[in-house]
């Protein structure tokens, strides 16, 4: 029986991706710029308080006709279909840094990128309607030590 050492690379990203999501392409890219440049643990917390609706996430580029939320945000909104998928995301992005040896509580998400999926039709009753399909990457990285 061989043992495996696991030996991290720190210029190595930890990934994970979600291909064909049925979420809001929009909402989507939002949420990512909303969780970008924030340590794991904390974009968790975050989305649990847009579920809870007691956090709205701040719309910019996609804010036409919107309302305006409590809080030091103008146009927001509550996406729960989006915040459940980025939490599974969430999730296995930090099984993935588990299972690579990384300190979990040092990560920072330095990418969220959501890409708009391929039209496909979903055939209703009377006319068919194109589906929202969303393609999500996420990677993070230990944050440098402070001194």
């Amino acid at each position: 029986m061989v043992d495996k050492k696991i030996t991290k690379q720190k210029d190595k990203p930890i990934v994970a991706r979600a291909r064909d999501v049925k979420i809001s392409f929009k909402f989507s890219v939002e949420a990512c710029s909303f969780i970008r440049g924030k340590k794991l643990e904390t974009a968790v917390k975050h989305l649990n308080k847009v579920l809870n609706k007691k956090m709205a996430i701040p719309l910019n580029r996609f804010k036409r006709d919107q309302a305006h939320k409590p809080g030091k945000i103008a146009a927001g909104k509550y996406p729960e279909k989006v915040s459940k998928e980025f939490l599974n995301l969430l999730n296995t992005l930090k099984a993935n840094a588990e299972d690579q040896g990384y300190n979990v509580k040092d990560l920072v998400i330095t990418k969220a990128i959501a890409n708009k999926g391929a039209n496909r039709w979903k055939h209703t009753r009377i006319r068919g309607r194109q589906a929202k399909v969303t393609h999500l990457l996420f990677e993070a990285m230990e944050a440098p030590e402070q001194k």
